[in-house]
């Protein structure tokens, strides 16, 4: 279970840009083994095309996925900044500070701040 739950990336987002992103809880039905990860994309127009991407691949990997919420993320890799913010109307606002620990992960050099502002 572990190699799999492992070969899941903690961050899939842009590499440039400000763009959607959801927070989403990988489980195994019936299972106490979770995580959460991040994916964000200017391509989605909605929070739920996100979420209709990540959740077909993840069932392939035997995952349940549960969308904990939304948001934005402002993605500026030349000055290594990452800001969080935002809310997705369909599905609430994410926790931006589990965001924030999720991306520090992944952008071990980066500034890397959140906030509950709209813009």
């Amino acid at each position: 279970g572990g190699a799999a739950m492992a070969a899941v990336r903690d961050v899939e987002i842009d590499p440039e840009g400000t763009f959607k992103y959801i927070l989403v809880r990988l489980q195994r039905p019936g299972g106490a083994e979770q995580r959460d990860i991040v994916r964000g994309t200017g391509a989605a127009e909605f929070h739920n095309h996100i979420f209709e991407k990540v959740n077909p691949d993840m069932e392939k990997l035997g995952y349940e996925c549960k969308c904990l919420g939304g948001g934005k993320i402002e993605h500026n890799s030349k000055d290594k900044k990452i800001r969080v913010f935002g809310l997705s109307t369909g599905y609430g606002k994410a926790d931006h500070s589990v965001t924030v620990e999720i991306l520090k992960k992944v952008y071990t050099d980066y500034e890397i701040t959140w906030s509950d502002d709209k813009k």
